[in-house]
């Protein structure tokens, strides 16, 4: 199997109930994090780094600053006359509530396509992998389908589906919401097949009214010849905003930054052209992620601050992740806050939540 014979399919919608907060005026795929990203860029380099040349990213709502971050795909290479990023939004106007009405709707589209596999994906999944890796060992275990796992805790808040396999990689067995205590081998959303397959499953299920995608799995172990893949990377999936949090203020361990942010296998992003961050006379940092645009005169520690912040002098911020081009008025005193985009936090003000429960702060407030 090459690389260029797989298109990549995203899901943008990954646990979005979950975190409603960060949802309310965008999808989950767009969602910030660690200063300079959105989720979906982990993904989506991950593919491209696998030279994946195809991707469609299936869109719910609330999608046009996915649309924007993505443009016409060239961040990521995607641009080129062969190869290319393509939004699905939901047909006609109709959102489906389940991913196999989704699927059956955009059969069309999948129909058209020239590669003969397909690679679903979850974008809420931080990891940096080769996925050659992945397609080479599909092949040669000749698996109808491989089902991409990682052996760690259940993040808060997420349904975990678990696998269990022989000692070559075949899938015994399936477990959905089982009563897991510790590690578990915890399927992460990503699957390939060959599209042919794919078709076939997606019209079977819709033919016998099996809407739950996750039940389909663990019918298709009986079925089919089903393979688990572990990722072999550090992997985070943010579920909630507790993980959310945790993971971002964890990307303060620059072990954790060398292993997700290889130079061989960069994880890609919008470019967004700012002047360098400029610190003030007056300005303390400590322990923090600060991207190029800022303008910092107070005083920081352990925060994640992106393009275009500004702090001013007298303001102390602590444990807080701070989205692009916010504003912290003087004498102000933060901690462990998840502020928004756009948001202006008016002198003099103090507010505090907790490392179990960080307050988040909506987009374009002011305080």
């Amino acid at each position: 199997m090459k690389s260029n014979d797989v298109f990549g399919l995203i899901f943008s919608n990954s646990c979005e109930d979950t975190l409603t907060e960060l949802t309310a005026h965008r999808t989950t795929a767009s969602v910030p994090i660690g200063g300079k990203y959105r989720m979906i860029d982990f993904v989506l380099s991950n593919l491209a780094n696998s030279n994946v040349n195809n991707v469609g990213i299936i869109a719910k709502s609330g999608f046009m600053s996915l649309m924007d971050h993505i443009g016409s795909g060239s961040a990521w290479d995607l641009s080129k006359k062969r190869s290319g990023i393509t939004i699905l939004p939901p047909y006609a106007g109709v959102n489906f509530s389940n991913k196999i009405e989704t699927l059956y709707q955009l059969r069309g589209y999948f129909e058209d396509i020239e590669e003969d596999y397909i690679l679903l994906s979850e974008s809420n999944n931080i990891f940096n992998v080769d996925f050659t890796e992945l397609f080479y060992l599909h092949s040669v275990n000749e698996a109808d389908i491989t089902l991409v796992y990682k052996n760690m805790l259940v993040p808060e808040k997420f349904i975990p589906m678990t696998i269990s396999h022989d000692n070559v990689g075949k899938v015994e067995k399936v477990l959905i919401q089982p009563n897991v205590k510790g590690k578990c081998n915890l399927y992460l959303g990503s699957l390939i097949l060959k599209k042919e397959l794919f078709l076939e499953l997606i019209n079977k299920a819709i033919a016998e009214n099996e809407l739950d995608f996750d039940r389909l799995i663990q019918k298709w172990v009986d079925e089919y010849d089903v393979y688990a893949y572990e990722c072999p990377s550090t992997c985070a999936v943010i579920s909630s905003m507790n993980e959310y949090y945790k993971f971002n203020m964890e990307l303060m361990n620059e072990e954790l930054r060398d292993e997700l942010f290889k130079a061989d296998r960069p994880i890609l992003t919008k470019v967004r052209d700012d002047a360098p961050c400029k610190y003030g006379l007056t300005s303390s940092v400590k322990n923090s992620l600060v991207s190029q645009g800022c303008f910092i005169e107070g005083e920081v520690e352990n925060c994640v601050i992106s393009k275009g912040v500004h702090i001013a002098k007298g303001a102390k911020v602590s444990n807080c992740i701070i989205m692009q081009d916010s504003e912290i008025d003087s004498n102000c005193n933060l901690n462990y806050l998840i502020i928004d985009k756009d948001v202006k936090i008016t002198s003099g003000k103090s507010m505090a939540g907790a490392d179990s429960y960080p307050i988040h702060i909506e987009k374009k407030s002011v305080i």
